[in-house]
């Protein structure tokens, strides 16, 4: 067993969770901005204003990615089996 083929399951699998996240947080984040920058603009300094768009936002982003979240996630659990001979072997 080589220490280089864990460090690049470690990457690949660092990189896939980086992925499933950006996916999730990037639509709520823009949305924060946006409505970030509607209560700069309007001068409405409400603290709740901006939770509940990032909320659905963040739901529906979780709801429509969740296929292609948990495919991709069964092909890289699916390599790592077909891994385990090369790596024992």
């Amino acid at each position: 067993m080589e220490p280089e083929v864990f460090v690049d399951v470690f990457r690949e699998a660092l990189g896939l969770v980086s992925l499933l996240v950006a996916a999730s947080i990037l639509p709520s984040l823009l949305v924060g901005l946006v409505v970030s920058i509607f209560q700069a603009a309007t001068s409405i300094n409400e603290q709740t204003l901006s939770f509940l768009p990032r909320l659905l936002v963040t739901l529906a982003a979780l709801a429509l990615g969740a296929h292609w979240g948990l495919r991709t996630l069964m092909e890289f659990f699916e390599a790592l089996v077909h891994q385990i001979p090369e790596v024992l072997g």
